[in-house]
Parts: C-alpha cells; sequence; structure tokens
C-alpha cells in the first residue's frame, strides 16, 4: 500500500511539474546556465596562465570525454526521477549517504549564485559607466578598487542584478529561463563574434591568436591537466544541480546524447570566442607581456578596460563586451537559482512563487555579505580570504568535486550504469555508450579526487597551480 501511495505521488508530481517546450528550449537553457563568467572571465586568464594552445587541447580532451560522461548521468538521472538533486538522490535510497550526495549538488548553486550575482553586479555598472562614454575613468589604475570598496554603490549594483533574476524566475520555466535563453544566447553569440573579429584585427593581435590556438607542448605541464580540469567544471555546469534541474524538466523525446552533443559545442564555441576576444586583445596592448595575460580575476575590469581606452573605438567595443558579459552571467545566474527554486519546490512542498522568494532571501542575505567584503566588512577574513573569495573556493574547490564523485558513486554503484543507459536510449541510439561506462568506471572517479586534492593542496600553499 505504502508503494502505491508513494507511486500515486509521484505521479502526480511529475504532472505538474514544468517542463521545457522541447530539445531547442533544453539545449539553450543550458548552454546558457554553461555559458557564463566561467567561460568569458575565467577561462581567458586560465589558457594564458596554462601555456595558451596546449591548454586549449587539454581541455577538449576532458570535455568530450570526462565532462561528457558526467552531463548525461547528471541529465539522465534528473529525467529518470523528475526530480531536483535530492530528490533524484533519494529516490534511489532514504539513508545518510543519499541524503548527503543530494544536498551537496543542490547547496552549491545556491552558494555561487549569491557572490556570482556580486559579479553580476559589477558587470552593470561597467556597462553603464561605457554607456555614458567614461571609458578613460575606467581605464584607471585604481578605479576598481575604489569601485568595490564603495559598500553602497557595490550593493546598489548587486541588488539590480539580483532583481532581474528573481523577475524571470517568477515568469517560470516556459515563460521565464527558457523563452530569456532563446533571445539572450543568439544575441550573445552575434556579440561575441563581432568583438573577437575587432579584437583579432587589431595591429600585434596574430600572435595572440597563434599563442590561443596553436599548441605548444613545451608550454604543458600536470597543473595545465589540473586548472583544465576545474575549468571543465565550471564552464560545462558539472555538479551544481543544474543538470539534474534541467533534466527533470526535459521531455522523454529529447535525444539526450545529441543535446549533450549540442551544449559541448555551444559551451567550447563560446569559450573560444572569449579567448579571441581576450588574449590577441591584450597580446596586442601589451607586447605579449605574461604577466598581463595572466592578470587573473582582475583581467576583465582591470586590464580589459585599459585595452578598450588604447583604442580608436574604445567606448563601443567596451558597450558590445560588457553587454555579453552580461548575458552570459544573467543566463548563468537564472539556472543557477532555479536550481535551487526546484529544490525547495521539491523538498518543502511550496510553489514556485514561495520557492522564488526564499531563494531571493538568500540570494541577498549571502551576496550582501560578498558585496560588502571587499569595503564595509573587508575585516573579515575566511582561511585568508576575502567573504566573496571563500564562497568561491568552498563551492568550486571543496564541494564541486565531492558533488561530482556522489553521482559518480550513484550512477556505478547504486543505480547502475544499464538504468541510465536505458534512459538515454529511450529516446535514440547511445553512440557513445562504449565510452560513456569507461569513463563512469574507472577514470571520472580518479579525475575527481585528483582535482579535489589538487584544489586543497593550492590554497593551503602545497602546491602553486
Amino acid at each position: 500500500m505504502t508503494g502505491d501511495k508513494s507511486s500515486a505521488t509521484s505521479q502526480h508530481m511529475d504532472k505538474r511539474r514544468s517542463t521545457f517546450s522541447g530539445k531547442l528550449g533544453y539545449v539553450l537553457a543550458v548552454a546558457g546556465s554553461a555559458v557564463g563568467l566561467g567561460n568569458i572571465w575565467r577561462f581567458p586568464y586560465l589558457a594564458a596562465k596554462y601555456g595558451g594552445g596546449i591548454f586549449l587541447l587539454t581541455y577538449l580532451i576532458l570535455m568530450l570525454t570526462f565532462g561528457y560522461a558526467l552531463i548525461v548521468s547528471e541529465t539522465a538521472l534528473g529525467r529518470m526521477t523528475k526530480r531536483s538533486p535530492v530528490g533524484a538522490f533519494q529516490t534511489f535510497g532514504k539513508k545518510m549517504p543519499f541524503k548527503f550526495g543530494g544536498w551537496v549538488n543542490a547547496v552549491i548553486p545556491m552558494l555561487i549564485v549569491p557572490y556570482y550575482s556580486v559579479i553580476g553586479g559589477w558587470v552593470i555598472k561597467y556597462l553603464s559607466e561605457y554607456l555614458r562614454g567614461n571609458t578613460q575613468i575606467l581605464a584607471r589604475d585604481d578605479y576598481f578598487t575604489g569601485f568595490i570598496s564603495d559598500g553602497f554603490g557595490v550593493e546598489l549594483w548587486f541588488l539590480a542584478f539580483s532583481l532581474i533574476v528573481v523577475v524571470v524566475l517568477f515568469a517560470g520555466v516556459k515563460h521565464g529561463v527558457e523563452r530569456v535563453s532563446k533571445v539572450m544566447m543568439p544575441l550573445l553569440v552575434i556579440l561575441a563574434v563581432f568583438v573577437a573579429g575587432y579584437s583579432m584585427t587589431r595591429p600585434g593581435a596574430l600572435e595572440g591568436v597563434k599563442y590561443f590556438l596553436i599548441p605548444n607542448f613545451e608550454n604543458f605541464s600536470w597543473m595545465t591537466v589540473v586548472a583544465a580540469m576545474g575549468q571543465m567544471f565550471y564552464s560545462l555546469s558539472i555538479a551544481m544541480g543544474i543538470l539534474y534541474t534541467y533534466g527533470s524538466y526535459m521531455k522523454k523525446d529529447v535525444d539526450i546524447e545529441k543535446s549533450t552533443t549540442q551544449v559541448e559545442i555551444f559551451d567550447t564555441a563560446i569559450a573560444m570566442l572569449a579567448g579571441l576576444m581576450i588574449i590577441p586583445a591584450v597580446f596586442a596592448f601589451s607586447g605579449g607581456d605574461p604577466d598581463t595575460l595572466q592578470a587573473g580575476p582582475s583581467l576583465m575590469f582591470i586590464t580589459i578596460p585599459k585595452v578598450f581606452a588604447s583604442m580608436g573605438f574604445g567606448t563601443g567595443a567596451g558597450i558590445m563586451f560588457f553587454l555579453l558579459v552580461l548575458l552570459a552571467a544573467l543566463t548563468s545566474a537564472i539556472s543557477l537559482a532555479e536550481s535551487g527554486v526546484s529544490t525547495f519546490e521539491d523538498q518543502l512542498g511550496i510553489g514556485r512563487h514561495k520557492a522564488t522568494i526564499l531563494m531571493g532571501v538568500i540570494m541577498i542575505l549571502f551576496g550582501s555579505a560578498s558585496a560588502l567584503g571587499f569595503g564595509v566588512l573587508d575585516f573579515v577574513s575566511v582561511l585568508g580570504m576575502s567573504i566573496l573569495d571563500f564562497f568561491d573556493f568552498l563551492t568550486n574547490s571543496l564541494m564541486m568535486p565531492i558533488a561530482a564523485l556522489a553521482t559518480c558513486l550513484l550512477v556505478t554503484h547504486v543505480a547502475g550504469l544499464n538504468r541510465v543507459i536505458e534512459e538515454v536510449e529511450q529516446s535514440s541510439e547511445f553512440k557513445r555508450k562504449k565510452l560513456y561506462c569507461f569513463f563512469m568506471k574507472y577514470l571520472a572517479p580518479i579525475c575527481i579526487v585528483i582535482i579535489l586534492l589538487s584544489s586543497i593542496a593550492n590554497v593551503f600553499g602545497w602546491i602553486t597551480m
């Protein structure tokens, strides 16, 4: 009787669960979640730091093998169970390990989206300044530091970005998340192609193009692999609960393997365009100075404005670039927050609007702490890091590898590879089945443990990344 009741409840929840309208809606929404600050902000400086072309080659190999296996797993488990991460794990058991694995996947996006929205607020601020023609002001050495230290100003821009995200979530999956993705993603691609084309035609930029696209094996090191693995998690939205959530919205006739391939292509194309936007421009500006190329997170907000200020078309380039970054940041933030909303709906049994309000409160509380961490709360330090940097370390370096390992163990030791394969084959032939099984059984867990240990060792200074 209990089983019948559970089954009836499950069927009822499946009937009222939101869905994407079809394959295009799913692909653009997932691509939107994948294409974010990780591609446009993080990918170029990591590529510059770890050897240019050899980093790009390493990333592509990992993405087509290890990344592919994890995307398929999370999507298939989401569609199979019609649940967000916690519910998906608990479908296979109610004991603590299942609850822990599900909640780790579920909590990650709830912790990422607040500080991600702070950076989104910075992007809106820079876009507004370019629209006002303040190109030279943005290029000043002390501008960025002064801006993020202004607690009240940073908080306002963070709230503006957060408000946009919450409004889209209120509109729902089809009319909010999917509709926004269908408009923003094509516009994002057009802008990326235009800015990359402009960047590559600057005098001296060709050397930067060569550095980024042509592998030089002399630049290869073990840390190239570790950095590329970490970027793959961030870039493909793996181990963030997003793919479980979006998979649960996917109709049974949508081809999981084909959709995954399209997301891989879309994501990689944007990452490569981001590299071609930023690396050649900085190369031309600095004469190929490696220190300028490896400026890290400050590349977008300090180095790039200097590059634009040195151009004849600098204001126009700045407007297009930061509009592009804003679109990418919004699509990713919406998907991160949507995962949290879905979890609250499933686990608390509340409606979408209440779940969205709860997610909004979390965004404001944690995001405000991150926004004020460089000014009003700059005296707060965790492991020697600012509040924003600590959240970034906690989610990306610790929780995401653990979440991915939990998914691997769920697939290989609990649900079984055959159940995942059957789910994929409901809508199509599983062409990369052998590759998928090999990576999930043997290589994925090893790779994940390496990422986790390397990240921890790097933070404590045991190794330098």
